[in-house]
């Protein structure tokens, strides 16, 4: 499953949502305003909280809205 680590106002964040839904990509939304658990989670993967942090696998991540990365990483 595509996790979209993220924040309520984050035009970045909006458009990785955007384009994964464009594409037909399941994805669940973990806002780390309202949960520390996924806030934590995020810094986990990245190292950082900034957002969006798109992942699959917990390891692999894309930082910001890159629709290459994207690809190749919903491409497996």
């Amino acid at each position: 499953m595509v996790k979209v680590y993220s924040i309520t106002s984050c035009p970045w964040c909006e458009k990785t949502k955007k384009y994964l839904a464009s594409k037909g990509v399941e994805f669940e939304v973990r806002n780390i305003e309202e949960n520390d658990e996924y806030a934590e989670e995020c810094e986990k993967i990245s190292g950082d909280t900034m957002v969006p942090v798109t992942t699959i696998d917990g390891k692999n991540f894309v930082l910001g809205f890159d629709k290459a990365k994207l690809d190749a990483l919903i491409a497996g």
